[in-house]
């Protein structure tokens, strides 16, 4: 059914390709750019992933300002005042951002904070506070997991707080996106398969979750059929750049989708685990989906049950009964998850992830003021969310 009224905004340019890096120099130019600070981080650089970006430069007329490379895992309020400080005293004018979420994340923050003239990053965050245009930022993604190259969305962790900030603002929207599998070839198999699962939990909460529209659901759907078709493939076979660049695809179509149609459940209690424990974002996604799907079974579960389709093709769906395509939709999350923890370690439980027990209060309370929690079909609570941590730990 369609809902009575939604909007869906999508103004991020995809540039995808075997070398779709090479057309970098011109987008900057067409943005009016001509010094870029590059945003990166240590592995990234050190993977010479970095030197593909300037190369691309080497017949241009465009010069490249600075590099700023010390981005950490999780970003932070300290890197994106660093990033920042590099961007000013090397009068740059625009920003490229080479690398994951924590990268993208820290060069939007750095974003926010020049344009705003404020080294007061906390000011901005919620929803819709951004009122200026910001500097032109183009991303080239080293994983294919978060979407951020298309979302207008950031997240910045408090380290002094121990909370993962949330910003979200069309003006956060990069102006184009360059999805080029060299830069994800070298990316180690569990890493391949933890971003690949916060893309499918993009893509799944984006269909279930209150916001969902048509559009969104297509974008979604997509999403979905690439991760299945490419994952496992890619887990074995990294080199192959078809499949990486498949992979790079699902993730920006799920960046698309989840930008429009908000995500739940599953995201909250991920952002508290990563602020409260230090858990990688995309294995809390992975532990957390089943979790996710079993909570909204009663509030979505007749979207749930059409995800069968996308999850495991039209010949299961045509052969699975309608009474149970709720569960066989969650078992195919299931299947899913323990194959990539046979092939990579992937960790099934927060357990494995090596949460400590005594956090899962924190936790749980740290989740129901996240953001997302407004979009989930089902409300949770306090008690709800330690409910569910306590299944997820076992």
């Amino acid at each position: 059914m369609l809902p009575s009224y939604y909007e869906f905004y999508s103004p991020v340019k995809i540039i995808s390709g075997m070398k779709a890096l090479d057309n970098l120099p011109y987008e900057l130019e067409q943005l009016g750019a001509s010094r870029p600070l590059i945003v990166s981080d240590r592995g990234v650089s050190d993977a010479g992933l970095v030197e593909f970006v300037i190369d691309a430069f080497s017949e241009s007329a465009v010069s490249i300002g600075a590099v700023f490379d010390a981005v950490p895992p999780d970003s932070s309020l300290q890197a994106v005042r660093e990033a920042a400080v590099a961007f000013r005293a090397n009068g740059c004018d625009s920003i490229v951002a080479v690398g994951g979420g924590s990268v993208i994340d820290t060069a939007k923050g750095a974003n926010i904070v020049i344009t705003e003239k404020s080294d007061d990053l906390a000011r901005f965050a919620g929803a819709e506070l951004l009122k200026k245009p910001m500097k032109p930022l183009v991303v080239i993604p080293t994983t294919a997991g978060t979407g951020s190259e298309v979302t207008l969305v950031t997240v910045i962790k408090d380290t002094a707080r121990n909370v993962k900030m949330a910003f979200t603002s069309y003006h956060l929207m990069p102006k184009a996106a360059i999805l080029d599998p060299r830069m994800t070839l070298t990316l180690p198999p569990r890493i391949t398969a933890a971003t690949a699962m916060d893309a499918l939990t993009h893509a799944i909460e984006a269909y279930i979750c209150l916001q969902k529209n048509p559009v969104s659901d297509a974008f979604a759907f997509s999403a979905i059929e690439l991760i299945r078709d490419n994952l496992i493939y890619v887990v074995k076979e990294g080199k192959n750049p078809e499949g990486r660049l498949a992979l790079l695809n699902a993730a920006c179509l799920a960046g698309i989708a989840f930008s429009n149609s908000m995500v739940g459940m599953v995201h909250a209690l991920g952002h508290a685990c990563g602020g409260v424990a230090g858990i990688a974002h995309g294995v809390a996604m992975s532990i957390f989906l089943p979790h996710g799907l079993e909570y909204n079974r009663h509030k979505a579960g007749d979207r749930i049950a059409r995800l069968l389709l996308p999850l495991a093709g039209p010949r299961v769906f045509a052969q699975t009964p309608p009474e149970e395509m709720i569960s066989q939709s969650i078992s195919e999350i299931r299947r899913l998850q323990e194959e990539l923890h046979r092939l990579t370690g992937l960790p099934r439980t927060l357990k494995e992830a090596g949460v400590a027990p005594d956090r899962l209060e924190q936790i749980a309370e740290t989740a129901i003021g996240d953001g997302s929690v407004v979009f989930n079909p089902e409300e949770m609570d306090r008690d709800d969310a330690l409910k569910v941590l306590q299944k997820a730990y076992q």
